[in-house]
This record gives structure tokens, sequence and C-alpha cells, in this order.
């Protein structure tokens, strides 16, 4: 009795076609993921500088001026009223938030990529107590949508 034991495995041309048909999905995915990586953490800054000037306003309804709610005590500097990275409960950090300039009665805040991030050196977001969103561009440009970067 003669038995016709099959090849078991894979011939060169199937693994090759296999590597390729990874290598295209790879080249596809990777990018999609970082745009969207760098999409979720422009939206983060966004928020946190939102929920940075809640914390501003409040200071304020408390003390009657915005003038020391930077850490130590200062006008200016990281917020000590508030988380001073974004995002604010996760990792890996992505932004600096600082208030950039206080008065009595105004502030501006800043969200600066941290040196190294996925959004190193594409500018800032600004958000001031009149409301104003502006930045250095690409970012400042991105307070409709951060799908442009």
């Amino acid at each position: 009795m003669n038995m016709h034991r099959g090849n078991h495995g894979f011939t060169l041309i199937e693994l090759m076609i296999t590597v390729a048909v990874v290598a295209i999905l790879a080249a596809i995915a990777i990018p999609s993921y970082q745009g969207h990586v760098r999409r979720t953490a422009c939206e983060d800054a966004k928020g946190a500088l939102t929920g940075l000037a809640n914390a501003m306003e409040r200071f304020r309804s408390q003390q009657g001026t915005y003038l020391a709610a930077a850490a130590g005590g200062a006008d200016t500097g990281a917020p000590s009223i508030f988380a001073n990275q974004s995002p604010v409960d996760g990792t890996p950090k992505q932004f600096d938030l600082t208030i950039s300039a206080a008065t009595a009665s105004t502030y501006t805040l800043t969200a600066a990529p941290i040196a190294g991030s996925i959004l190193a050196g594409q500018g800032s977001l600004t958000l001031t107590s009149a409301g104003v969103r502006a930045g250095n561009a690409p970012l400042g440009n991105l307070w409709g949508s951060c799908r442009g970067i």
C-alpha cells in the first residue's frame, strides 16, 4: 500500500506574496495611524486649554484677579490651578500648558508641543480671556479642526 504524503509547508513564492501583502498593509496603516495620533494630540491640547481657561475663570471669581495663578504665585508660567501638560489624564505628554500673559483682568494661555513629541516644531495654540483662539502656524490655524496636520 502506497500512501501519498502531501507536502507540508510554504513555498518561497507563497512566503514572498505574504510578505508583500503585509508590507502593503503596513504602508497604508502606519501613516493613517500617525495622522490619527497627531489629530488626537491637537484635540487634547485644545481641550486642555479650554479646561485651563475654565480654571482661570474660577480663580478670578475666588480671587478677584487672574494674577498669581501660575506656579509659586507667579503671574506667568506653568499653572498652579490646572494641569501643566496635555493630555491632562494620559501619556505620553505632548504639550506644555502655560499662562503666557496675565493681568488683573486678562490672560493669554499657550499650549506648545514638547520637544520630541509628535507635533514638535509645528507651532502652538493660544487662547485669551476674550475667547480669541490663535497661535503659531500650522497649529494656530487648526482651532476649527485638527485635520490639517
